[in-house]
């Protein structure tokens, strides 16, 4: 895999080379602190990655994201910035990661070990028998938006339609790939992808909205860490 730096702050693009190159095996092909310049080279290059700094001159790393998202090759986009505003607005772009400064080791460490697991083709393409009016249906288990428990049932969300299946949520979500699936609360699981909005809520907890689905799901208490850990936030 390879990768591009594009951020206006030396010190900050020294920093990041520092550990891809000593954890992982990703290779810089370039670095820039002009944002129009990297997109000329995005275009004709085409890199696996992109690290992608949001207070840039010129053309900010938001509105470079955005038009990085129409081109057919579709670039990783890992955001790294000193502000946590726009955390919301990088995962309705589906960005891969949202990487705050100063820089943490052990996050910085997370991300590219997971950038370089083997992505796999079986559990994304993976197909499911759901129940819908009495009918057996089948579907791809990523295109799960989020599922609910039901007594001993699991309602399961895609496109706004319901589908049964008859275990637990508990169960099922045994079944799920973990890389896209988080259990959020003990009665719901969403699929990660999905999220395009995350609202501070009481207790310090967040609701969510999922692309395509009309209901805000809870994140708990117990497991706002984690949530937490997974979104970069």
């Amino acid at each position: 895999m390879n990768c591009i730096i594009v951020d206006d702050e030396y010190p900050s693009r020294e920093e990041l080379k520092y550990f891809i190159k000593n954890f992982s095996n990703i290779k810089i092909m370039e670095e820039f602190d002009d944002s129009i310049k990297a997109l000329e080279y995005i275009e004709e290059n085409k890199p696996d990655i992109i690290f992608l700094d949001i207070n840039m001159p010129k053309l900010d790393g938001m509105a470079l994201g955005k038009i990085i998202n129409h081109f057919p090759k579709k670039s990783l986009i890992i955001f790294i910035t000193a502000h946590k505003d726009y955390a919301v607005d990088a995962f309705e772009l589906q960005a891969y990661d949202y990487i705050l400064k100063p820089y943490s080791e052990e996050r910085i460490v997370s991300t590219l070990k997971n950038i370089e697991k083997p992505i796999d083709k079986k559990s994304v393409n993976s197909k499911i028998t759901l129940w819908k009016d009495n009918k057996m249906i089948v579907r791809r288990i990523i295109d799960i938006s989020y599922c609910e428990a039901k007594e001993r049932e699991t309602l399961i969300y895609i496109k706004g339609v319901q589908y049964t299946i008859n275990c637990s949520i508990s169960d099922f979500y045994k079944k799920l790939p973990k890389e896209s699936f988080f259990r959020s609360h003990r009665s719901y699981i969403i699929n990660t992808d999905r999220i395009i909005e995350i609202i501070p809520w009481f207790n310090n907890t967040f609701m969510l909205k999922l692309q395509g689905e009309e209901i805000d799901i809870p994140v708990s208490r117990s497991n706002i860490v984690e949530f937490k850990q997974i979104m970069g936030i």
